[in-house]
């Protein structure tokens, strides 16, 4: 393997986010050569060059302003300042930083859906429910791990801090000592529960009143005002405001 892949390697087991740029193509006079990588955490170069200098500054500056992926194209006098007139198009691709985490609790038909739909994604998934057969319906994959337990409220402990908390279980009597736990915990960015408004008010008044958590921040009914309600498109709409929460949260 080479140095800078062992690089890589390293900022990934320490889940630390980074920057590969690559120079796709160039033009003219440049200080490189198409294929030269440099990668970047912030201000830190962990392996590699884009030519140095100059160009090699603003492409450090520009990593930084990149969420997921960005292509540029340069001019190296009119863009970046350098006396040389080539041009030099650059590819950004953001790695590594921690791997988004979430739960679901429960394991019925819209989690069924859901699961499906969130897999595809850089996360991964924990699923916890009391029912056997439920589990063994959910698909086999590397990133989905998906148990039977009686005490579904122990499990919240478990969970690390910023994992997304979703409480889909059998009705709001089984919800409630998860997402009382998961309160109580007070280390989950995004807490939500199936169900409708109504469902919501009655969660909120046993919170208060049996738990003594006033004034709760959680999402109920989950998902985004799209779709119809079939557990497909429920599913769907669920997922995009995950996303949407991922995203916001990263910003």
């Amino acid at each position: 393997m080479s140095p800078f892949l062992r690089q890589l390697e390293q900022s990934s087991r320490d889940q630390r986010n980074y920057v590969v740029i690559t120079v796709v193509a160039c033009r003219g006079s440049v200080p490189t050569v198409a294929g030269a990588k440099l990668a970047v955490s912030g201000q830190d170069l962990l392996a590699g060059t884009v030519g140095g200098g100059k160009i090699e500054a603003s492409a450090i500056a520009h990593a930084s302003t990149v969420t997921r992926t960005d292509l540029v194209t340069w001019n190296l006098q009119k863009d970046v300042g350098m006396t040389c007139g080539g041009e030099m198009t650059l590819y950004f691709e953001r790695f590594g930083g921690p791997v988004w985490e979430i739960a679901i609790f429960g394991a019925g038909h819209v989690a069924q859906a859901l699961v499906r739909v969130l897999l595809p994604l850089d996360c991964r998934i924990r699923l916890r429910d009391t029912r056997e057969n439920w589990i063994a319906d959910l698909p086999e994959a590397p990133n989905l791990d998906a148990k039977a337990t009686d005490d579904l409220a122990a499990e919240v402990e478990q969970l690390a801090a910023g994992t997304f908390v979703l409480c889909m279980t059998k009705g709001h009597s089984t919800d409630l000592p998860i997402l009382a736990e998961a309160l109580r915990l007070g280390r989950f960015p995004y807490l939500g529960v199936i169900g409708s408004k109504s469902k919501s008010s009655t969660l909120r008044k046993e919170l208060r009143e049996q738990h003594g958590l006033a004034d709760a921040e959680f999402r109920c009914p989950m998902g985004l005002p799209i779709g119809d309600n079939t557990p497909a498109e429920i599913a769907i709409s669920m997922a995009a405001e995950l996303l949407q929460q991922r995203d916001r949260i990263a910003k």
